[in-house]
């Protein structure tokens, strides 16, 4: 019998782990993971950025948490001796019309309290020599890690305090009693007093074995990167993005050193046919069959329909992904691109075709079920895990506790 469980051994669940064991010491938590080790999906295939928080609406807790989180990422990366470098980034316009897009983004970013700088075409020179840009944004609190590592190393501290992490555990089915909560797996059956559930691209899947349903399904996007030849990398010295397109919920192509010393160059983003689908050919038929049964797909292909063909065209064209990546840095060619391990984000999306922007939670009886998390989850996982906490009553008893549902509120 276990106090506390957390359905998610990616970086949002584990960090969940070690928060508890902050505030609930002499708790006993069980990590319930279907990989074989810990960081094996969202976490250990992403870019490695911390995020500063800037693109977010202000107020959202994708703004607060990314911002808070990056200090407490790196703080913890300090406290742990884990290779991490603050080096900042470029937000830059190439086009006329973008310069507007980047005034707005300048305004949202001091309003989400940053530190950051309007820089115009010689001082992006000085941090970018070979960008292309009519004028940047400079923010320089953004950073590069490994988020594999940091999971690791959240799981090590789990387990000093006597937790336990079960992988190859696979959750089948919940029920949620009085006073405890029984979880049915592939490798038999466990109870704890509360559940958590961090399962990202298969949260609302864990939700619904637990007796919730949302309005809200979990669609798989890839995306998808090349790496820079090690004799280009030269090209790169920081991170490099474009301005964002403010009606489309991506980024779009950029550059991002990574902490091994590559350069990353991507990622599109297109429908996986796959939860878990990191190549184009990966297909599973019930995942297909859940995306396209749900209304919310089709409302949100309307809206974006020139937007999403431009992503699958870059998925298919090398041709047409290198040139995105020329409208940052013309010297790039072909040849000097090498496909790399893509990722998949996990996006709750609604039944009327609006993504769910802010971090998502459910509060059940016994149960809490994060059902939205993706970017910048990894740089917000610490301040995630600590929201959570904080919303357990400091006694077990949870019967008076009321079914409620929202964002973190």
């Amino acid at each position: 019998m276990y106090d506390f469980a957390v359905v998610g051994g990616g970086i949002v669940g584990l960090s969940t782990g070690m928060a508890l064991y902050k505030r609930f010491p002499h708790a006993k938590v069980a990590i319930i993971e279907k990989e074989s080790a810990v960081a094996e999906h969202q976490t250990g295939h992403n870019s490695g950025v911390i995020h500063s928080g800037i693109y977010y609406k202000p107020n959202s807790f994708k703004a607060r948490f990314a911002r808070q989180g990056s200090q407490s990422m790196t703080e913890f990366c300090q406290t742990y001796g884990i290779d991490h470098d603050i080096c900042g980034k470029v937000i830059v316009a190439t086009k006329q019309e973008e310069l507007p897009l980047l005034e707005n983004l300048y305004k949202r970013g001091l309003q989400n309290e940053l530190a950051i700088q309007k820089i115009g075409v010689d001082v992006l020179k000085e941090i970018e020599p070979n960008v292309n840009g009519l004028g940047a944004i400079r923010v320089p609190q953004a950073g590069i890690v490994n988020y594999r590592q940091v999971s690791e190393k959240f799981a090590e501290i789990i387990q000093k305090h006597g937790g336990d992490i079960h992988l190859n555990t696979k959750v089948v089915k919940m029920h949620e009693e009085a006073d405890q909560v029984t979880i049915e797996t592939n490798r038999g059956t466990y109870r704890a007093s509360m559940v958590i559930n961090c399962a990202g691209l298969h949260s609302d899947r864990v939700a619904l074995a637990a007796g919730y349903k949302t309005d809200m399904k979990i669609l798989p996007f890839r995306g998808e990167y090349y790496k820079l030849k090690p004799e280009k990398r030269y090209l790169v010295k920081h991170l490099i993005y474009p301005v964002p397109n403010p009606k489309f919920p991506f980024l779009g192509v950029h550059f991002t050193r990574m902490i091994s010393g590559e350069v990353d160059a991507g990622p599109n983003a297109v429908l996986s046919f796959k939860r878990e689908g990191y190549k184009k050919t990966d297909f599973d038929v019930k995942d297909v069959m859940e995306s396209l049964c749900f209304p919310g797909l089709w409302k949100m292909a309307g809206k974006f329909a020139k937007e999403g063909l431009d992503e699958y065209v870059r998925s298919f064209s090398k041709k047409q992904f290198t040139k995105s990546l020329q409208e940052l840095i013309p010297e790039i060619q072909e040849d000097d691109l090498i496909p790399a391990p893509a990722g998949v984000r996990a996006q709750a999306l609604r039944s009327d075709g609006n993504m769910v922007d802010d971090f998502h939670i459910i509060m059940g009886k016994r149960t809490i079920h994060v059902c939205n998390a993706p970017s910048p989850a990894a740089t917000a996982s610490i301040e995630i895990g600590k929201e959570i906490v904080n919303r357990i009553p400091e006694q077990m008893n949870l019967k008076e506790a009321t079914l409620c549902q929202g964002l973190f509120m």
